[in-house]
């Protein structure tokens, strides 16, 4: 009895020895092929950086008087770039300021109406015309009397009478002036003499924004590419004075099959690589997907056949540098998530 409980002493060691190896065995193959498994899971896309340009130019025409960075200068967004000669804008600046107190004159003017002085001259007018009038009231009232005896002729009494009639017209116009002064400008003088006022101040706005528009700032953060023209050229408008290439944000165009489409989604966390920098990938996350196929593009270098259609979709680099240069080809790795038993998150590592 003593003999059989050693053998089974002898035999419940050996299962247990054999249990623990071939469970640390199991430990030890998936620590080390873990890596290459999830790497087997990962999508592997190709693409480039995506090549982002611009062209600026002054929105008004001018002699350039100075540039202030050179080809390959880093420039930051609100820099100013260059500058036109600002003399002429200057000059219609002063001109629609000159305009502009000459039309707010003018309202002023109506709106006070006319001063007392003027009022009064006009007074004076219609009582030397009333005066006259009278005198030649009485003159030919005189002549009608004498022209029946002949003590007049005929063509004395006539002149007499025109240069009455003339005066009564006079003395109407001169009263019909003295109501408008008494009464003021019209409403409708005012209101134009207003609105002139409005159009010199709009004028000279617009006359400001010209003077402004002579500074030509950086719409972002970039490097200059090139020069086109230097100072003391005639700059068009809308013609290209310097080439910006923009770095931030630092985009990624790739291309994924259409049986890994599913599989991914905007704000995915992506691995970008590029061949100078073996094993140091940018981080990354998926912006943008194309909702339309396309062919794969001919600079795009990829294991699968070239006519196979594709989808297009943005990776946003979040910690770009110098080093990833636009329009250069990259990797881009990315980690399906809700892949097998557990969550795997982009660095490979399951986490329940």
């Amino acid at each position: 009895g003593v003999i059989d409980m050693k053998r089974k002493s002898i035999a419940f060691a050996l299962v247990a020895c054999v249990a623990l190896g071939a469970a640390y065995y199991t430990w030890q193959w998936h620590q080390t092929n873990k890596g290459e498994v999830n790497e087997r899971q990962a999508i592997t896309a190709f693409g480039n950086v995506d090549i982002r340009q611009v062209d600026l130019g002054f929105r008004v025409e001018g002699r350039l008087k100075q540039l202030f960075f050179d080809e390959g200068d880093f420039i930051k967004v609100g820099d100013v770039m260059a500058t036109l000669d600002a003399e002429p804008f200057e000059e219609e600046i002063t001109l629609r300021k000159s305009e502009l107190a000459t039309a707010e004159s003018e309202l002023e003017r109506l709106q006070s109406g006319f001063r007392t002085q003027e009022i009064k001259v006009a007074q004076a007018t219609v009582v030397e015309r009333q005066v006259t009038l009278d005198n030649l009231q009485k003159e030919l009232t005189r002549r009608e009397a004498l022209v029946d005896d002949g003590g007049v002729t005929r063509q004395s009494y006539d002149d007499v009478k025109a240069r009455r009639d003339e005066a009564m017209a006079r003395l109407e116009s001169a009263r019909e002036q003295l109501a408008l002064m008494e009464e003021g400008f019209r409403k409708e003088d005012i209101s134009k003499a207003r609105a002139q006022v409005e159009s010199r101040k709009a004028q000279l706005e617009i006359a400001k924004t010209r003077l402004n528009d002579t500074y030509l700032y950086a719409p972002s953060s970039g490097t200059v590419l090139t020069r086109v023209l230097e100072a003391g050229s005639i700059a068009r408008i809308g013609e290209t004075v310097m080439t910006l290439s923009i770095s931030d944000p630092a985009w990624v165009r790739a291309y994924i099959a259409e049986t890994d489409l599913g599989k991914i989604a905007p704000g995915m966390k992506t691995e970008v690589h590029i061949d100078s920098r073996p094993g140091q990938p940018y981080k990354g996350h998926i912006g943008f997907i194309s909702p339309k196929a396309e062919f794969t593009p001919k600079n795009v270098e990829t294991p699968e056949l070239r006519t196979r259609l594709v989808y297009r979709f943005r990776v946003i680099v979040d910690n770009p540098d110098e080093g990833l240069r636009q329009g250069m080809p990259v990797t881009v790795k990315l980690l399906p998530q809700n892949m097998g038993s557990g969550h795997l998150s982009f660095n490979g590592k399951a986490s329940e």
